[in-house]
């Protein structure tokens, strides 16, 4: 038989058995896989149609390890039933849903190896009964949990995964007994996983992350699923997590958990398979774009249509990946849609005329370009493109929405604004003389400025722009220490916070001394509402429905500067419900009527006074997705 050109159509049941169990042993005995998890998937579906009842359709399959013994699972850790559409998402709610509201949880499906850790040892999903010790690849395993990042020091479950920033940033210089590097992040996980000795991988800073199950998990009322589902796919594929699909599961633990199991796996839960359907076009350009700290190339492509839509540019994630595959212009190459939305080179061939696709001088500036790890940057402190987009990055940190690349570009070239402190010294007149500004634009865009000057603390300090220091990290920082305390304390006390470690306390520690007069500057241009000061009252909930006249979030962090915890649905939590338009019947509406809770238009809301004894408010627009108000714990 040819295990890897295949007609499925042609083959019997038998053939298509023999065809399954060859792959299976290729993927998870020899972490070699030949075809790709689309090819893979076809096949369990076709062998579903022929024989459903066949015991291969039925086996728990995990990932070869090197064990220290086995582990009883307190409670098994089945695997999950498979679905490739939303029609099939919707058919399976429809079975068990008590409501055409009923609450979905809906969460991501990340591909690595699902693991258990009971307090003691951590353990793999074996055959869902019977797992692997592996507790002794604990030393390279940081956990990411809701509220916490650090040592895996408590119970959970969840997969063993490499973040993509880490794969980026750390993979590329971490190199196999072979000498060789690894080519993704699973073949990564597993190929560690199965080593017995790990103190090469811990002398190279190796790093695996235990994504906790409940890290990010999205609550979606079954009837707006399908209205919501192209939104929920873009969402997730922004993550930094490499992900299969994406997981849904009845909210109700009580009612999900009364469904029962198959031998298989749970009835209250399901997952949704990316397809990562392929098709081959020509590379044409690569147009190199700046990144905070570094340039991106992207590919520019004859256009060729994926699933139903018209494919012109692929991410091509950095320079490395461009000199691994040997990509260069004129090469055929095959474009897949990560997430079935981000479309990416997955493979190429190369072309009859072909031309370097790398560049060595900034394109903004013509400074000779340098490699630091898998990145190509830009070494200028001056370089324009570096500081529109650090300067970016650092107004989404604050939440200013109306301020978007084309408008601060604007800014830096009229008025040469180049850090935070200066964009508060503008004025309405100021706003009002740029191009395509008129008195309404400038005044809402003024007033959103000014509202950033109450901000978060570590709002401020993920607006630093500190390599490795984004919103989560920040928050672990800051509950340790105050933004005013930080330009003092030693780098060995930073790497000692749980979750932080050498590399981020060295960058905040160089960073902060870098740039101490214009951090005092902007310290004293705003008020900082800290996380040490602030009460542990909890903050009255609103929730918002209806079409706005400005995005959902702009509402919501008006929300948090008044003292409320805006929330998704109506919840006991919930005291205040804004409708756009107070007498509809969306089922937000309909809840809080039988709940008793204030129903508001959006005028009323605008004209109420800020809630009293305010305290710390939640994460606003800009921070990482994970802290979103649309995410938190799924239980």
């Amino acid at each position: 038989m040819d295990y890897i050109n295949f007609d499925l159509e042609k083959m019997d049941a038998a053939a298509v058995a023999e065809l399954l169990a060859y792959h299976d042993r290729r993927y998870w005995e020899l972490n070699d896989p030949q075809i790709s998890d689309a090819g893979y998937d076809r096949i369990v579906e076709k062998l579903r149609a022929l024989d459903p009842g066949n015991p291969l359709l039925h086996r728990i399959n995990t990932p070869q390890v090197n064990s220290d013994g086995k582990v009883r699972h307190a409670r098994a850790m089945l695997s999950l039933d498979k679905a490739y559409s939303l029609e099939a998402l919707l058919e399976w709610a429809g079975k068990f849903a008590r409501t055409p509201g009923e609450m979905l949880l809906v969460e991501p499906k990340y591909d690595g190896i699902s693991a258990n850790f009971d307090g003691q040892i951590l353990s793999t999903r074996g055959d869902g009964e019977v797992g692997e010790d592996i507790s002794g690849k604990l030393p390279l395993i940081e956990l990411e949990t809701p509220g916490y990042t650090g040592k895996v020091d408590r119970p959970v479950r969840g997969e063993i995964v490499i973040r993509d920033d880490d794969f980026r940033n750390i993979y590329s210089r971490i190199r196999k007994k072979d000498g060789g590097t690894y080519k993704n992040s699973r073949n990564a996980v597993a190929g560690i996983m199965g080593l017995k000795d790990i103190s090469a991988m811990l002398m190279q800073g190796a790093k695996l992350t235990l994504a906790d199950y409940n890290l990010i998990s999205r609550p979606v009322p079954l009837d707006q699923l399908s209205s919501q589902w192209e939104k929920i796919k873009e969402e997730f594929a922004q993550l930094p997590y490499p992900m299969d699909g994406i997981v849904l599961k009845f909210a109700d633990a009580a009612f999900r958990e009364s469904l029962g199991n198959t031998a298989h796996h749970p009835r209250g839960e399901i997952a949704y398979k990316f397809t990562n359907l392929s098709c081959q076009t020509t590379l044409l350009g690569v147009e190199w774009s700046f990144g905070k700290n570094c340039l991106t190339p992207v590919a520019e492509l004859a256009p060729v249509e994926l699933s139903g839509i018209t494919i012109k540019r692929a991410t091509l994630h950095n320079v490395q990946n461009i000199i691994d595959m040997d990509l260069q212009i004129g090469d055929t190459v095959t474009v897949e849609r990560a997430g079935d939305v981000i479309p990416f080179i997955a493979a190429s061939f190369p072309g009859l005329i072909r031309e370097s696709a790398l560049i060595s001088q900034c394109p903004k500036c013509g400074t000779q370009l340098v490699r630091r790890g898998p990145e190509l940057c830009c070494p200028n402190p001056e370089c324009p493109g570096s500081r529109l987009q650090l300067l970016c990055a650092a107004i989404r940190n604050l939440g200013i929405e109306r301020l978007g690349e084309p408008t601060v570009a604007k800014l830096m070239k009229q008025y040469h604004i180049l850090h935070l402190r200066e964009l508060f010294d503008l004025s309405i007149d100021d706003l009002r003389c740029l191009e395509g500004f008129a008195a309404k634009s400038a005044t809402n865009l003024y007033n959103e400025i000014q509202k950033a000057r109450e901000v978060d603390d570590h709002q401020l300090l993920a607006a630093l722009n500190i390599p490795g220091i984004g919103a989560n990290i920040a928050k672990l920082i800051l509950e340790k220490y105050s933004l005013q305390e930080l330009p003092e304390v030693s780098e060995d006390a930073l790497a000692d916070i749980a979750g932080i470690g050498p590399e981020r306390a060295r960058a905040v520690r160089q960073v902060l001394q870098e740039k101490r007069d214009e951090f005092e500057e902007l310290l004293g241009a705003v008020t900082v509402r800290s996380r040490q000061n602030s009460s542990a009252a909890a903050l009255p909930g609103i929730c918002f429905t209806g079409k706005m006249p400005e995005k959902r979030s702009f509402y919501e962090n008006l929300a948090r500067s008044r003292g409320y915890e805006p929330a998704d649905s109506v919840t006991s939590a919930v005291t205040l419900l804004v409708a756009a338009d107070v007498n509809e019947n969306s089922s937000k509406l309909k809840k809080a009527r039988k709940m008793a809770v204030t129903i508001v238009s959006l005028d009323e809301f605008l004209a109420m006074p800020p809630v009293k004894n305010t305290v710390e408010s939640t994460p606003s627009a800009g921070q990482e997705f994970s802290d979103l108000p649309l995410f938190g714990s799924g239980e």
